[in-house]
């Protein structure tokens, strides 16, 4: 049974936490007692909702893909706070679409903000809590990073990459002290998903559930996360199944179709923020 850790007076980092799912998390945190630093690369998102948040929340400037931006932040997160007990790497872009229509650029930022940001997070996070001797990194990725979803090729091989980056850092660096949560979400109504069907027997979640799981990770060491729960053993269990039978399911959940059939004008906004942020 895992040991519960009060989350009172923890010194938790938030990146990406201007909106979505980093602002939902930052709230939650707050209201269990502890202190909190949200980064993001809009830092007028950021400060809006610091000063929304109250409680002493600090919002800091912050692009994951520049290591010199990251090290400022998790510096000066360090300071303000006296230590960092918690990082949460959620930031994060979702680009989606036919795989031959995806243009390099938006490939190359998407590549630098899911997986070299975050390996960036956990490098900057793992410094200090070896030194310190504990810790608790969570990693924000996907259910994508389990499943093939037509249209999010190069999303999908983001978060498998995260997913087992996790992993392998828990084996390297995991003890009683150190510990690691892979958070893994379904279809989650914030702006990466706008413009998308959905699935039709599982519904999306919202960012607060996702916040309430990152919360309980921390709380009890749970390292592998699912939101809804429910889609950890589906997942599972699909590969055994073989690929003939999964194949046949998720087309008949959407799963298939959501990342393909896409109304593009009311995607339009996120994808022009993704490609000039």
């Amino acid at each position: 049974m895992p040991t519960s850790h009060s989350l009172r007076s923890k010194r938790v980092v938030i990146t990406g936490a201007g909106r979505g799912i980093g602002l939902a998390t930052a709230h939650v945190f707050l209201t269990r007692g502890a202190r909190v630093v949200i980064g993001d690369i809009d830092l007028d998102a950021a400060e809006a909702s610091a000063e929304r948040l109250g409680a002493g929340t600090i919002a800091l400037p912050l692009d994951v893909t520049d290591v010199a931006s990251f090290d400022t932040f998790v510096g000066k997160a360090e300071s303000s706070l006296g230590g960092i007990d918690v990082l949460v790497n959620n930031a994060g872009v979702m680009p989606i679409g036919p795989f031959l229509e995806l243009s390099a650029q938006t490939e190359a930022r998407s590549l630098q903000i899911n997986v070299l940001g975050v390996l960036t997070g956990m490098r900057l996070a793992l410094r200090r809590f070896v030194a310190q001797g504990h810790g608790h990194l969570v990693n924000v990725a996907s259910t994508a990073g389990l499943a093939p979803i037509p249209g999010g090729v190069t999303y999908c091989a983001e978060k498998a990459a995260i997913i087992h980056a996790t992993e392998a850092a828990r084996v390297e660096f995991g003890s009683d002290r150190i510990r690691f949560s892979c958070v893994m979400p379904a279809f989650t109504n914030t702006e990466l998903v706008s413009g998308t069907a959905g699935l039709k027997l599982i519904r999306n979640v919202e960012p607060s559930e996702v916040a309430e799981a990152i919360a309980e990770a921390v709380e009890t060491g749970r390292k592998d996360v699912f939101v809804p729960r429910v889609l950890g053993p589906l997942l599972k269990t699909q590969p055994l199944l073989g690929r003939h039978i999964r194949d046949v399911f998720n087309r008949r959940t959407g799963a298939y179709d959501t990342f393909l059939t896409i109304d593009h004008s009311a995607r339009a906004a996120y994808d022009a923020r993704v490609e000039n942020s």
